[in-house]
């Protein structure tokens, strides 16, 4: 079964749940206050290596998230 990440709507906790496909949609208790929770986008970082050796970011888009600024890309399903 997959990881899915959600957020809790109250205490902005995130968390990570293995439930099934057809489940992923539904709101998660979250496990610090019990109110309900969402799921969140799971962002993830890649790198490879320039031709000079550096280790440089692949892909594209801003790793930044929510638009409060804190990054923890919560509204976003």
């Amino acid at each position: 079964m997959p990881i899915y990440e959600y957020v809790c709507t109250t205490c902005r906790s995130r968390f990570e749940k293995i439930r099934s496909m057809e489940a992923s949609h539904e709101m998660s208790p979250c496990p610090d206050c019990s109110s309900p929770a969402a799921r969140a986008l799971s962002v993830f970082a890649a790198f490879a290596k320039s031709p000079g050796g550096e280790m440089v970011p692949v892909g594209g888009g801003d790793i930044g998230g929510c638009a409060d600024g804190c990054g923890c890309s919560a509204g976003m399903v």
